[in-house]
């Protein structure tokens, strides 16, 4: 089938977390997003966010507090997964009591599922506790372990959710991601999630983004969007060759969720905290050299 090109949107994945959750930074948070980097919906408690590391009452806090102070700038899709179905269940209740706009759940990965069949009962499952709200699929599996191909999980999903909306593809299998595409209908959504990436990603048909660089980053993804959809190949090409010179870049001083969290304090002036342990801070001298390099791209850029 051809899937006909829609208008693609950046997200980001962030929260904020030191030894306990700060929900006053959200606002101020919202504004910067919006206003300095351009980006117009929100991916909240991924894996950037340390959803895994919140408790259930935590998360129920953060996502509640973006859905309130996003409501009518942002639209906000609420990360539920967790180990324990319960849980996911009940935040997914919570998502539709907030009034988020969509859900999504990657596989849970202690006690993994093994197969295809088993990964969709547990989607199903979780969806049954919040009929009503459009569902993803968050395939992400070098984080999770769970290495079932995304295009098997979402064969026949419609059956048993008939909400699913598509997958926050954050694989690296571009093979994968394009037999998702090509075999989805045309209202379903792939949000692409490796940030270094991107343009292959929207070649392959990715009609959206989610990335945690996209925090500070994001106008210029944005512009690299505007010309992918204008056939400027080369324009896309200069952009994502220079932010993969970035993170490129990051990638020495060990660039890990702490080192994303410490650059976006740096660039945005936000008071968003260290990261929670396990995760450790980024040592001051790998940020400021981060932040400086980010410098010397926003200027070419």
């Amino acid at each position: 089938m051809v899937r006909r090109f829609k208008k693609v949107s950046s997200f980001f994945c962030f929260c904020l977390l030191s030894i306990e959750v700060n929900l006053s930074q959200i606002g101020p948070y919202i504004d910067y997003l919006t206003k300095k980097q351009g980006v117009k919906s929100v991916f909240v408690n991924g894996t950037t966010g340390e959803s895994l590391s919140l408790s259930v009452a935590e998360r129920k806090m953060l996502a509640k507090e973006w859905c309130e102070k996003a409501n009518g700038k942002m639209e906000v899709i609420v990360h539920v997964g967790c180990m324990s179905l319960k849980d996911s269940q009940e935040l997914a209740k919570h998502a539709v009591e907030i009034k988020a706009d969509a859900i999504a759940v990657m596989a849970p990965f202690f006690l993994k599922p093994k197969t295809a069949e088993a990964l969709k009962l547990y989607l199903q499952e979780v969806s049954s506790a919040a009929p009503v709200l459009p569902f993803y699929y968050y395939h992400i599996p070098a984080i999770t372990g769970v290495h079932v191909p995304a295009r098997d999980v979402i064969a026949g999903i419609q059956e048993l959710i008939p909400v699913f909306r598509g997958v926050k593809f954050s694989g690296t299998d571009l093979m994968d991601l394009g037999q998702c595409v090509s075999s989805s209908p045309p209202q379903w959504s792939f949000l692409y999630g490796v940030d270094e990436q991107l343009l292959a990603g929207l070649a392959m048909g990715a009609d959206g983004a989610v990335g945690s660089t996209y925090n500070y980053l994001g106008c210029h993804v944005n512009k690299l969007i505007a010309a992918f959809e204008k056939h400027d190949l080369d324009q896309a090409r200069k952009i994502q060759f220079k932010l993969q010179e970035l993170l490129g870049f990051a990638t020495n001083f060990g660039f890990d969720l702490g080192v994303n969290k410490q650059v976006m304090n740096d660039v945005s002036g936000l008071l968003l905290g260290p990261p929670r342990l396990p995760v450790m801070p980024c040592p001051p001298t790998h940020a400021q050299a981060i932040a400086k390099n980010h410098e010397t791209v926003q200027g070419y850029l």
